[in-house]
């Protein structure tokens, strides 16, 4: 291994580092609540990993109206983003999506969350270890819960995947907004964002499973 191949290594890991650890790390409460939901407007509730990465993607998506990165499925109340990463409370981290059913429907939701996950690996995503980043539908209707139970049953049953599906499916519990640094990551800093999800193999390993369906169609 030549000393040019070690430096650039080198220096990928170092800017990694720099980008996972932002500089704003002595902000300890969660973010404000979301404003109020435009009427007739209706909310799904995913876990994809980095939710930087998952709100990235959903706000491609035609019909959806707002995105909000925050923590779900867990013991504590109001936590935040650093007792969250620790791994001691339970959560997940998770996207609240506000949509509009007359231009966007769950079904095509669904269709865009499994091909922007993986959904064969426990307990982490992509460069991410840690139950804080397990997949899962967070249901805020029996309909949606049974929208979401078929279309891991249709996906199991089409053979696509080699592996068994863990992605969790659930009625959604309480939605905790994560800190205010944290919403639209993607917007504020593009190069950092760019740059961890591209180490972060997120799109390669998103290739590898799903081919051209790859993102769902937001790319």
């Amino acid at each position: 291994m030549s000393k040019i191949f070690v430096g650039l290594n080198l220096l990928l890991a170092a800017l990694l580092a720099f980008l996972v650890v932002p500089s704003i790390v002595n902000i300890s409460s969660s973010g404000a609540a979301p404003a109020a939901d435009p009427k007739g407007a209706a909310v799904a509730i995913f876990a994809g990993g980095c939710f930087w990465c998952v709100e990235a993607d959903f706000d491609k998506v035609p019909g959806v109206l707002s995105t909000t990165s925050g923590y779900i499925g867990g013991q504590v109340a109001n936590p935040t983003y650093r007792q969250v990463s620790s791994g001691s409370t339970g959560h997940t981290e998770a996207v609240r999506i506000v949509y509009d059913p007359a231009k966007v429907t769950y079904e095509r939701l669904l269709f865009v969350f499994w091909r922007t996950i993986d959904p064969v690996t426990k307990d982490a995503q992509f460069c991410d270890y840690g139950t804080q980043y397990r997949t899962g539908i967070f249901a805020t209707s029996d309909a949606q819960l049974q929208a979401a139970l078929a279309s891991k049953d249709a996906l199991e049953k089409s053979g696509r995947l080699k592996r068994p599906i863990v992605t969790e499916i659930l009625p959604a519990g309480p939605f905790h907004a994560a800190e205010e640094y944290h919403q639209d990551y993607y917007k504020k800093e593009p190069l950092r964002y760019n740059l961890y999800r591209f180490n972060c193999g997120r799109d390669a390993r998103l290739d590898a499973l799903w081919g051209a369906e790859a993102g769902g169609g937001t790319r």
